[in-house]
């Protein structure tokens, strides 16, 4: 009978589990994949993510390979519209660090060893779940066959597609409004060192932002969907709206993706509890999802601790995770309006449309209320 079984051993999975092992609670993790993650992914973390590394004395590790974003550009035509500073939206972490999402879940995935050795069990599937009074049991197939694990509570991580919140019964509509992107991670070559630059479009927005090892990942928006878009497709289009030249010979790596909102009807389902895109999958242009499901590990893993000091967990208190499933859905709503705002400024448009988003994004940066904008993109209110 263990305290905790987490399902799903990502970035956000696995942070949870390093929470609650730092209590003393006994965790299991069961990931799906048997080989560590290689794709770099989503790549921004933000100031609140950062603070809440510092509790398992992880974000020094992790802002050392990183590169610091301190500030992003706006640009139209090549004209600089405004720039954003995040300097004073956090004193300890004034930036946005800029990693590889498979370097930080290697990091999370060492200290998580060195806490609880035994946890993380790799290459196994969860494919039932039994809720009874007093625990959870979970079953599914590994690498030597049938698996089965009890638990007092469990913790869905295992993405948009949630084995899990089918098990329970919990929906998850989805929402799309036929926004599609093309990425790419290349040689920079553009000069603007650690700045985060944004190029509003007529044929769509441009975004860059600066990776380790003088890479940029370019994100660029598609009038349909991109699959299987090449490096040279995205430098194609970069050219074509921006003038940068970029070399399609240094890409590391390409991707496409639609933009979904999916938001369950509900995160708390008795003993079980969806934190990360199996909650809320959010835009992932700037890292939302993936910072939002850190911020809900931080969250619930004292709740989860309370909890278990009850009687040893046997039993349940429904009103304990009230209040932490009302304060995230909050926060998941804030999340995806924001990408909902972001998605819609680098919508393909005409010229007048685009002036005037041009105008409101120059006067917006340009305003003395500029600072609560950069709190608002760094994550500070979620």
């Amino acid at each position: 009978m263990h305290d905790v079984a987490v399902v799903g051993g990502g970035s956000v999975g696995v942070f949870a589990a390093l929470l609650l092992a730092r209590q003393g609670l006994d965790v299991v993790v069961w990931e799906r994949r048997a080989a560590p993650p290689e794709q770099s992914r989503a790549i921004g973390i933000h100031p609140p993510s950062l603070r809440a590394f510092d509790a398992v004395d992880l974000a020094d590790d992790i802002v050392a390979g990183a590169v610091r974003i301190t500030d992003a550009e706006a640009r139209g035509s090549g004209r600089t519209l405004g720039r954003l500073s995040f300097a004073c939206v956090d004193t300890r972490y004034p930036f946005v660090a800029a990693r590889p999402q498979s370097e930080t879940e290697r990091l999370l995935r060492a200290r998580l060893a060195s806490v609880a050795p035994d946890a993380l069990r790799l290459g196994v599937e969860a494919l039932s779940l039994e809720q009874t009074a007093e625990h959870v049991v979970l079953r599914g197939s590994g690498p030597d066959g049938p698996a089965e694990v009890a638990a007092r509570f469990v913790l869905a991580a295992d993405g948009a597609r949630s084995t899990v919140r089918r098990l329970v019964g919990i929906s998850a509509p989805v929402s799309e409004r036929g926004d599609h992107y093309a990425m790419a991670d290349v040689r920079d070559d553009t000069g603007d060192g650690e700045r985060a630059v944004v190029s509003l479009e007529g044929a769509g927005v441009v975004e860059s932002f600066p990776l380790p090892g003088g890479v940029r990942r370019f994100v660029v928006a598609t009038p349909v969907p991109a699959d299987g878009a090449s490096v040279e497709t995205v430098a194609r289009l970069v050219a074509e709206r921006t003038g940068l030249a970029l070399d399609p010979s240094t890409g590391t790596m390409s991707s496409s993706f639609t933009v979904r909102t999916r938001l369950a009807t509900s995160t708390v389902a008795g003993r079980v509890v969806l934190i990360g895109d199996a909650a809320h999958q959010i835009s992932p242009i700037g890292g939302q999802g993936m910072n939002l499901g850190w911020l809900d590990a931080e969250a619930v893993a004292p709740v989860i601790g309370r909890a278990l000091r009850r009687a040893g967990g046997r039993r349940l208190d429904p009103q304990l995770f009230a209040g932490y499933e009302e304060a995230r859905r909050r926060s998941a709503h804030r999340a995806a309006r924001q990408a909902q705002v972001n998605t819609a400024l680098g919508r393909p448009c005409g010229p007048v449309v685009l002036a005037a988003r041009r105008t409101v994004i120059r006067l917006g940066l340009g305003l003395p209320t500029s600072g609560l904008l950069a709190a608002t993109y760094a994550m500070r209110f979620v």
